[in-house]
């Protein structure tokens, strides 16, 4: 049986996988990530769900493959909920949401990515449009995973 990928060993792919990308504000897009699994551990997520949070972007990014993910030494749950956070083109955000809120975990680390999505000091960097609109996607997408506006 093949050994599974550390939590270390997880960060260090992402951080590769990433490398290169900035979020809207120009900053390294590995910050996002680093951000999500401190979300998620703060938030008493297992090892798992914080592994999955290193990767939530990573198929939907392009930056890792399903191939990759199918042959990765992690859990099935990590990779079940990796795969429920990735959207696919041209889905409904509701849609979306049903496949976090029936996978277990993904609610959660979905969570912690809305929480540094919507984060003000990020928002702050973007221009009023954007912050505007995404302020607006992050709300809906909260709503539509029955979240608090302080989750």
């Amino acid at each position: 049986m093949q050994q599974k990928m550390s939590l270390a060993e997880v960060e260090a792919v992402a951080r590769a996988a990433h490398a290169g990308q900035t979020d809207k504000a120009g900053l390294p897009y590995a910050e996002h990530l680093s951000a999500v699994a401190e979300g998620v551990r703060s938030r008493g997520g297992s090892d798992e769900l914080v592994a999955a949070a290193w990767l939530h972007d990573a198929l939907e990014d392009g930056v890792l493959s399903e191939e990759w993910l199918d042959t990765a030494a992690l859990t099935q749950h990590t990779k079940d909920v990796v795969r429920a956070m990735t959207k696919r083109p041209g889905e409904e955000p509701e849609a979306y949401a049903h496949r976090i809120l029936a996978t277990p975990g993904a609610r959660l680390v979905k969570t912690a990515d809305l929480a540094h999505n919507a984060d003000p000091g990020r928002l702050a960097a973007l221009d009023r449009p954007t912050a505007r609109r995404l302020t607006q996607k992050y709300a809906a997408m909260r709503e539509h995973l029955g979240l608090a506006a302080d989750d």
